[in-house]
């Protein structure tokens, strides 16, 4: 999934995000690569390749992933913007995202392949098991 600067017009209208950059599309475009980088790194367990090439799409994502990019952006300055709504949006997001990092929320999103060449399982899921219990009498 690619995001693009049209993208950030799911959280601000085009003529903020543009009053923002001074219509510098050089900013925008690193700001979505901060908040992209951002989002990144609560995944370590999914195909994040595969998340972020433009051959896989999903709505709930993009939206985590504006919601990060805008607060990045808004953080320059605040003409005409509700700045507590997007910061409400931005720890959402962030709190859905440390959600999916715990695994306590199991999105539908590609989980990163094991190497067959390794013991470790890439996507990070872990099995325990134990003996049967003995009930020892003495």
């Amino acid at each position: 999934m690619e995001i693009t600067i049209a993208d950030l017009s799911l959280a601000l209208y085009g003529e903020i995000s543009n009053e923002i950059s001074r219509g510098s599309d050089a900013l925008l475009e690193q700001k979505i690569a901060t908040g992209k980088g951002e989002v990144y790194g609560y995944l370590h367990r999914y195909d994040t390749d595969t998340m972020f090439s433009p051959l896989w799409e999903d709505a709930h994502f993009r939206s985590l992933c504006v919601a990060v990019i805008v607060w990045h952006l808004i953080v320059l300055a605040s003409p005409n913007i509700h700045m507590d709504i997007l910061r409400q949006q931005y720890e959402d997001a962030i709190s859905y995202l440390e959600k999916v990092q715990k695994g306590t929320v199991r999105p539908n999103w590609p989980l990163r392949p094991d190497d067959p060449e390794s013991i470790i399982d890439d996507a990070g899921n872990v099995q325990f098991t134990t003996n049967p219990k003995r009930n020892n009498h003495y």
